[in-house]
């Protein structure tokens, strides 16, 4: 597996790295490469259509049949 060397970090990043890294459990290379994995794999985004229905289920959902016009439309004339 390949690795890196970071140079001339400063001591208060290294610090604050090292806290970071006890906050969540991890030695202070762990939260390095966690870091560095989620700044280059973002999490997959969440599309629209699938949050509001995901905002709908949560809800209680939404009913159409009764509100849906079930009249049969005249098909359109372009003369």
């Amino acid at each position: 597996m390949p690795s890196v060397t970071i140079r001339k970090l400063s001591d208060e990043t290294h610090r604050a790295l090292k806290i970071r890294a006890a906050r969540h459990g991890r030695s202070t290379e762990a939260e390095i490469r966690h870091i560095l994995d989620a700044a280059v794999n973002p999490a997959p985004r969440i599309k629209l259509g699938s949050l509001l229905a995901e905002i709908g289920r949560e809800t209680g959902g939404f009913d159409t049949e009764g509100l849906r016009d079930k009249t049969i439309s005249e098909p359109v004339s372009f003369e």
